[in-house]
C-alpha cells in the first residue's frame, strides 16, 4: 500500500501553501475523522517487518552443514554394522552441535524482536487545531507535527515552520554535525538528501530549537523506508567458516568413498566375500569422520558469541563471529558517525 498522496513530488522545491493545498491540509491540521480516512487508506506509519523467524526454522538451518549431514549417513551406517556404541556417541555429539548453536541463534532472533517493540515512538500532532500525542505509527500524510529539541521525526517531514531548529541526520546522511532547518523552498529540485534543508526525515533526530512539519511520506514510503526495502532484497551469503567446512565435509565425503572403494576392490583381488569387504570398508570410511569437530567449531563460536554479548552486542547467526573475528582491516569513512553519532 503506497503512503504517498500522488506519484513522487519534488516537495522540498513547493512554497508551503502549496504543499498543503497538494496534501488537502492545513496549518491546524487535519481532523479526526479525515485522519481515520486517510489511516485506512495509507495504513500505519510502520516499516514492513521481514518475515519472523520460526524456531523450527533455525533448527533446520543447523542440519544445514555437510560435516553434519555426513555425520547423520556415519551414525546409520555404524547402527546398521551393529556398532551401538559408536552410532550412540556420534548421535550425542550430532545434537550437543545443533541444540547449542540452535539455543545461541535463537535467544538472538529473540533478543533482537524485544528490542524492536521497545522502540515503540509518539509523536504530538495537531488534530482539529488541537495538539495532541499519538503513536507514531498513526500518523497520515497531511498531518501537521510539532518538533522540539529532543523529538525523534516519525514520517518524511516538509518544515512549515523552523525557529532555530537543527536536526542530526548522521542515521541517513552520515554527517553528525546537526543540520540547521528553516521553512522557505529550494530551487534546485534535484538537491540530495542532506542539502534539503526545509525537510526532515524519519529516523533523525532534533537537538536544538523547536518546528512544524507536515507529513508528506510515511512507512516504507519514506527515505528510511527506501532503504529498508533494498536490504530486504538483500541474501546472506555464507560465511568464509561455512564456505571452508563445507570443503572439508566434501573432501571427507570423496575421501570416505575413495576407502571404500579402494578396500573392496583390494578384497575381491585377493579373493576375500564382497558383502564383507563392503562392510570392513564403510567401517573405515566412517572412521575416517571427525565426530568431534562440528561440537568443537560450535562451542568456540558460542563462546565468541558470549564475550560479544557482555560488550553489548547480539550476533545473530553463529558463523558470523568467525567472519567478525578474522577481519584485520576496515576501510569505512565515518567510524566514529556510525557507532557514536559524533565526529572522532
Amino acid at each position: 500500500m503506497n503512503s504517498t498522496v500522488t506519484d513522487p513530488i519534488v516537495w522540498h522545491s513547493l512554497p508551503v501553501d502549496i504543499t498543503l493545498e497538494r496534501l488537502g491540509t492545513k496549518h491546524a491540521g487535519l481532523t479526526e475523522a479525515e485522519a481515520a480516512r486517510r489511516q485506512a487508506t495509507y495504513g500505519p506509519n510502520e516499516l514492513i517487518p521481514t518475515q519472523p523467524v520460526s524456531p523450527w526454522t533455525v533448527l533446520l538451518d543447523q542440519f544445514k552443514n555437510v560435516l553434519i549431514i555426513i555425520l547423520l549417513l556415519a551414525t546409520g551406517l555404524s547402527a546398521f554394522l551393529g556398532h551401538s556404541v559408536e552410532a550412540l556417541a556420534i548421535t550425542v555429539i550430532v545434537l550437543f552441535a545443533v541444540v547449542l548453536g540452535f539455543v545461541q541463534e535463537y535467544r538472538a532472533e529473540r533478543a533482537i524482536q524485544a528490542l524492536r517493540k521497545m522502540a515503540a515512538p509518539t509523536a504530538t500532532v495537531l488534530r482539529d487545531g488541537q495538539e495532541r500525542e499519538i503513536a507514531a505509527r498513526e500518523l497520515v500524510p497531511g498531518d501537521i507535527v510539532l518538533l522540539k529539541a529532543g523529538s525523534r521525526i516519525p514520517a518524511d517531514l516538509r518544515l512549515v515552520e523552523s525557529i532555530n531548529l537543527q536536526v542530526e541526520e548522521a542515521a541517513l546522511t552520515g554527517e553528525s554535525v546537526p543540520v540547521n532547518k528553516q521553512p522557505a523552498p529550494l530551487e534546485n529540485p534535484g538537491l540530495p538528501l542532506g542539502d534539503r534543508r526545509n525537510m526532515a526525515y524519519a529516523g533523525t533526530a532534533a537537538t536544538y530549537g523547536r518546528g512544524r512539519g507536515l507529513v508528506v511520506a510515511t512507512a516504507m514510503e519514506t527515505e528510511f523506508g527506501k532503504i529498508a526495502q533494498l536490504l530486504q532484497t538483500v541474501k546472506t551469503p555464507k560465511t568464509p567458516l561455512q564456505v571452508n567446512l563445507d570443503k572439508v565435509g566434501s573432501t571427507l565425503a570423496k575421501a570416505a568413498l575413495l576407502v571404500v572403494g579402494v578396500i573392496v576392490g583390494l578384497g575381491l583381488l585377493r579373493g576375500q566375500p564382497l558383502i564383507e569387504m563392503f562392510i570392513f570398508g564403510i567401517a573405515l570410511a566412517v572412521a575416517v569422520v571427525p565426530e568431534a569437530l562440528p561440537a568443537v567449531v560450535t562451542i568456540s563460536l558460542a563462546i565468541g558469541v558470549q564475550r560479544l554479548v557482555r560488550r553489548n552486542a547480539l550476533i545473530r547467526h553463529l558463523p558470523a563471529v568467525e567472519t567478525l573475528g578474522s577481519t584485520s582491516v576496515i576501510c569505512s569513512d565515518k567510524t566514529g558517525t556510525r557507532t557514536k553519532d559524533e565526529m572522532t
